[in-house]
């Protein structure tokens, strides 16, 4: 049996204001298990991806979030979950203005490659977009795969 507390763990960088990785304190094996905080016109991910290899379930403890699929815009309230199979096409963010929190559980562990999409300036329109951590390691950036234009930052 493993316990750990939310507070214990630290937050890691990227789109959203908190998101606590709770696999590795908790020792799982073959579950990713993560701790988000949204607020509003934040997202869980760095854009419209999927996962080929890994599924993920994300439940939502408070406020809603708003899922972009392939069959249009989902909603997902408090008390309510969400899941994707692996390859499916999604992007989580909060559009309300209150506090997203969730959980998100994705299976197995390792997620393997990640297909992105973000919007590029320079290349008008959505276009396959790679994450990177700034040369003085204070901010992760995405980039388009394209032109290698920056297409967002997050500290």
């Amino acid at each position: 049996m493993e316990k750990v507390s939310l507070d214990a763990v630290e937050s890691r960088m990227g789109p959203a204001s908190v998101k606590r990785a709770l696999a590795g304190p908790l020792g799982t094996d073959d579950i990713a298990l993560n701790y988000y905080e949204l607020a509003p016109g934040e997202s869980f991910g760095f854009g419209y991806h999927r996962h080929p290899n890994q599924e993920e379930v994300f439940l939502v403890q408070s406020g809603t979030a708003t899922f972009e699929t392939e069959d249009g815009d989902v909603h997902v309230g408090a008390g309510e979950a969400i899941r994707f199979a692996p390859g499916e096409w999604q992007r989580g963010r909060n559009e309300g203005d209150e506090r997203v929190v969730a959980l998100a559980l994705g299976a197995p562990q390792e997620m393997g490659d990640t297909d992105m999409l973000r919007h590029c300036d320079d290349c008008g329109g959505r276009t396959h977009n790679y994450v990177e951590m700034t040369d003085d390691r204070d901010a992760l950036v995405t980039r388009c795969a394209e032109c290698d234009a920056e297409t967002g930052r997050f500290t």
